[in-house]
């Protein structure tokens, strides 16, 4: 049986500035910028008072919370921080899976301290990263990682909280299915629809009716509702996909506009790969209007697209065939998925490039 440790940082990039400003203690911070098509990438839990979450449009949450401080994003900071936080990890374990600069996985079932408890490490880790950050981190305790992540939201700010096998049950019970790890907005409303509103509503439910309304996803929830979660923690994780994508300062409104935004981010999508050395068979077109509503398609191709040369005959068979609504385009994005590495792209791609 593992011993899984998830630690969460509290408020990171918001608590990071409020470190470094010592004016900013106590009061309410956004991290990001006060403009109209700015949103939150960050809030202090001063500011969670006031209803203020990350990804809100930031005029929204100055509506919520006029007294709201805004931060512009200092993400070398952030990264430098999260090094330092990484190091006390590898102290204790190889195992460490990131899953964002202010969250991991680690595995301690073989701590290299030879302490043998996880909740004793989790202790010393989160001291450590007080002495050495001066910032606070929450930990959750378990033999998976589903309940490892779960338990870590569990007694936040600055909290810990274990889950052992025989307790496994009585903690997902009572769960809201939205608070389930791996269940997004979409699908707690779906589940929602269905009767489904606790961790013991999903009990009800069969592994063969899960997957016949979710698919592949339908099997995860009927485990993760037992407590089951048998993924290892992946110190390496595979790059899966790249991305680019731009929020402008006034809506796109013609054609031009827009063919000319997309060829910027072709441009800086087709740097990445080429960057990189690889190439992808599928591409993927987004865009999101005034309202905020947002559409994606994606297309698989039979070559692989690697460099601009590729790339920009792609997106634009996607463009003309996208089914572009009537109304000003608020943000534009550009990305590829199904990764091909170096070695495994054809010669005569990797050629285009040269005429």
């Amino acid at each position: 049986m593992r011993k899984i440790i998830h630690i969460d940082m509290d408020a990171f990039y918001a608590s990071v500035e409020q470190r470094d400003f010592p004016e900013l203690r106590g009061l309410p911070v956004a991290v990001g910028r006060a403009e109209a098509r700015s949103v939150v990438a960050a809030a202090s839990y001063e500011a969670r008072k006031y209803g203020v979450r990350s990804a809100m449009p930031s005029m929204q949450a100055l509506r919520l919370c006029p007294d709201l401080h805004f931060q512009p994003a200092r993400f070398e900071v952030y990264r430098s921080v999260s090094a330092q936080i990484r190091s006390i990890f590898l102290d204790y374990t190889d195992l460490v899976e990131p899953l964002s600069l202010d969250e991991a996985y680690l595995d301690v079932s073989r701590d290299k301290k030879g302490i043998g408890s996880a909740t004793l490490i989790a202790l010393e880790i989160k001291k450590r990263i007080r002495e050495k950050t001066a910032l606070t981190a929450s930990a959750g305790v378990s033999y998976n990682k589903f309940l490892a992540k779960m338990a870590s939201d569990y007694r936040k700010p600055n909290g810990i909280f274990v889950v052992e096998p025989h307790q496994a049950e009585a903690f997902i019970r009572p769960l809201p299915i939205e608070k389930f790890y791996g269940v997004g907005e979409v699908t707690a409303r779906k589940f929602k629809e269905m009767g489904v509103h606790t961790g013991a509503d999903l009990l009800k439910l069969s592994r063969n009716y899960l997957v016949s309304r979710f698919g592949k996803a339908g099997a995860y929830y009927y485990d993760i509702v037992r407590g089951i979660d048998d993924r290892p923690v992946e110190p390496e994780r595979i790059r899966k996909s790249y991305s680019v994508e731009n929020t402008y300062a006034e809506d796109i409104h013609d054609r031009f506009g827009l063919i000319t935004e997309l060829y910027h981010l072709e441009k800086r999508l087709a740097g990445m790969l080429e960057r990189d050395g690889v190439a992808a068979k599928t591409v993927v077109l987004k865009v999101r209007y005034h309202d905020f509503t947002t559409q994606s398609r994606n297309h698989t191709f039979p070559y692989p697209v690697s460099g601009f040369d590729t790339l920009h005959p792609a997106v634009r068979m996607m463009r003309d065939q996208f089914p572009w609504q009537a109304k000003g385009i608020r943000l534009l994005g550009v990305g590829v998925q199904n990764l091909l590495p170096n070695n495994e792209i054809p010669h005569v791609v990797k050629q285009l490039s040269l005429f």
